[in-house]
């Protein structure tokens, strides 16, 4: 299994889309999560991400240009009792409505396919983070088209029980550039999680990701005995 550090992972491509990086803290104490969105468009550069409570939502940076609100403006994050969800889309709110009616998270993500943005049909990948006795737990999916066709939808969904401390798996929409843009593949990466303080880990993200395409950043600590919170968020249209 290879093992990357967030630095090297992050400027292996210019281009990842949208990403989701959980995992838990060196120390052991805290689930850590962060999600990021980079943008090729006017229109999807047009955001920044605004905290609500304990959830997040997009906004349009500039309302006057928005053009297509609905795969821009949707809630990366919202919380369910002792569980957080991150998605790359309104997929959140089904997971949050679905989950909140006794359903699973994978029995919730099957009532969802990819995004309709043809010819990318990009993935939408989701996360969720369980706070339990005995420490946390928390899986990842993503479903995709196969090989760009639009009739067959591709589901994956990793579950990780008692992760180890200082390690966090990633995973992003797109393997780099291209016409149509290439989807992610294969299990989400693997990365260090670094022994840092929640500003360092998100100066250490922001400043990793591509500066003409990064767009906005959320990275949350979650003590796992206690549910206590900490939150950053970097826009760069600030």
């Amino acid at each position: 299994m290879k093992i990357s550090t967030i630095k090297e992972e992050l400027n292996s491509l210019a281009y990842h889309g949208r990403g989701i990086i959980i995992g838990k803290s060196a120390d052991g104490k805290k689930a850590v999560t962060a999600y990021f969105i980079m943008g090729r468009s006017v229109n999807s550069r047009n955001r920044v991400f605004v905290e609500e409570g304990e959830d997040m939502r997009t906004k349009a940076y500039d309302e006057s240009k928005m053009v297509d609100p609905h795969l821009i403006i949707y809630y990366p994050v919202r919380v369910l009792g002792n569980k957080t969800i991150v998605t790359n889309g309104d997929q959140t709110d089904t997971i949050y409505d679905l989950m909140d009616k006794q359903m699973t998270f994978e029995q919730a993500l099957r009532t969802r396919e990819f995004e309709d943005d043809k010819p990318n049909f990009t993935p939408r990948i989701s996360g969720i983070i369980r706070r339990e006795r005995d420490g946390m737990n928390f899986a990842m999916s993503i479903l995709k088209s196969a090989e760009g066709d639009d009739s067959s939808c591709e589901r994956f969904t990793y579950a990780y029980s008692h992760p180890k401390a200082g390690i966090a798996k990633f995973i992003h929409t797109y393997n780099g550039e291209g016409d149509p843009l290439p989807s992610f593949e294969g299990e989400p990466k693997t990365l260090v999680l670094p022994d840092v303080e929640i500003d360092e880990l998100t100066d250490l993200i922001w400043t990793n990701l591509n500066e003409d395409n990064k767009v906005s950043l959320f990275v949350r600590y979650i003590d796992v005995e206690s549910g206590a919170t900490e939150t950053r968020i970097v826009n760069k249209n600030a």
